[in-house]
């Protein structure tokens, strides 16, 4: 029990359980850290943090050039014993369920009566049931994971949907946004504004040339080729196609490198390094099929950059709308390249509008509602369930 002037506090011990250290994660550790009345305990199920790990999307070694690991008290689980580390908190909070360790973590909680907060991206759009006696089997075995959960983190509309459509009570669910650093990255944006020409020259983009910028891995689900047929499908007047720009990697890349040739490829691009491209972008696309959010979404408008998504992408429910942006069919070129076309006519205001949206879809957001989800576990009705 901590006091602050003369009033008793009471500390939540909370233990978070997930796969590895998250770069748009830590920030949002840090303040929840840092919150009166929260003690929070962070196990990692693997932590190659301070070191380069082999990531099989981007097919590269990455390392994040963005604290980890700091700010919050945290372990690996090899270091620490489950058992002990559930008994000893107050609330057990899972980041998904789809390892052997989040099982076993589950059958703990529920023999020691700890809680569970639940928070994962699942949606239907980016992860349906199926059908047939495999759909029936899948439904069974989720039933069965959110039957030992309390409460849920909705990390936005599509989110919440899932859970209610599996039975969940709208009570117990909390809205904690799926939302990446906005400050952080709206700072390296401004703080790169007086090298926009200078980096410009470097890519070799004329002045005055449109630029569409692609952000992720190069795979099939990603859909990067849509982008380049929906772009090769406009008739540009002379001079005016825009310079595209992907940034990433990953299987397709030969594919999209014979595919357009005259694209820029930069590769793998770090989290200090990303704002720099999302300021001089006109438009972000992202054609995903089955996308469960899209963070670079969020990052591309916290940098004042208008953006274009398909409809399977789950951010488009919370984020987008045609003053920011568009939203079109996935897989549907044509669709895509009018969007391109007409965001590319009025991506100056559209990428100020995305700016100010961004701005009520953040880590202060997200503190409330996990508040709010811990007050509601730590309630009487719900601990003595």
């Amino acid at each position: 029990m901590a006091s602050d002037l003369g009033r008793s506090v009471i500390n939540t011990k909370v233990t978070y359980l997930v796969s590895h250290p998250i770069q748009y994660q830590a920030p949002l550790l840090r303040r929840i850290a840092n919150e009166e009345g929260i003690s929070l305990r962070v196990i990692f199920e693997k932590n190659f943090s301070g070191s380069p790990h082999y990531d099989s999307g981007f097919r590269r070694d990455i390392k994040w050039d963005v604290p980890l690991t700091e700010g919050y008290n945290s372990v690996s689980v090899v270091d620490t014993s489950l058992f002990s580390e559930i008994r000893n908190a107050e609330v057990l909070w899972l980041h998904g369920w789809e390892t052997p360790l989040m099982h076993k973590a589950l059958l703990l909680a529920r023999f020691l009566g700890t809680p569970v907060l639940m928070r994962g991206e699942n949606s239907d759009l980016a992860m349906p049931d199926g059908t047939g006696i495999k759909g029936w089997f899948k439904r069974c075995y989720i039933n069965w994971v959110l039957s030992f959960c309390h409460a849920f983190l909705a990390i936005g509309t599509e989110n919440k949907k899932y859970y209610l459509h599996r039975g969940i009570s709208e009570n117990q669910i909390f809205l904690t946004p799926y939302a990446v650093d906005n400050e952080y990255f709206e700072m390296k944006a401004k703080a790169a504004i007086p090298q926009r020409d200078k980096l410009r020259l470097k890519l070799g983009i004329t002045p005055g040339k449109k630029i569409i910028l692609f952000v992720g891995k190069f795979m099939p689900r990603k859909r990067p080729d849509v982008l380049v047929q929906a772009i090769n499908s406009v008739d540009w007047e002379i001079g005016k196609k825009p310079a595209l720009i992907f940034v990433g990697g990953g299987e397709m890349e030969t594919r999209l490198r014979t595919l357009v040739p005259n694209a820029i490829f930069l590769g793998f691009k770090n989290q200090s390094e990303l704002a720099s491209f999302y300021d001089i972008a006109d438009v972000l696309v992202l054609p995903s099929e089955r996308e469960p959010w899209g963070l670079v979404v969020n990052e591309a408008m916290a940098c004042g950059t208008a953006v274009i998504v398909s409809d399977q992408v789950g951010c488009a429910t919370d984020l987008l709308n045609d003053e920011c942006g568009k939203v079109f069919s996935s897989g549907d070129v044509r669709a895509l390249a009018d969007s391109i076309v007409y965001c590319l006519l009025h991506s100056k205001e559209m990428g100020e509008i995305a700016g100010s949206a961004i701005k009520k879809w953040g880590f202060s957001e997200d503190i409330i509602g996990f508040n709010q989800a811990i007050n509601y576990i730590r309630s009487p009705d719900v601990a003595d369930q």
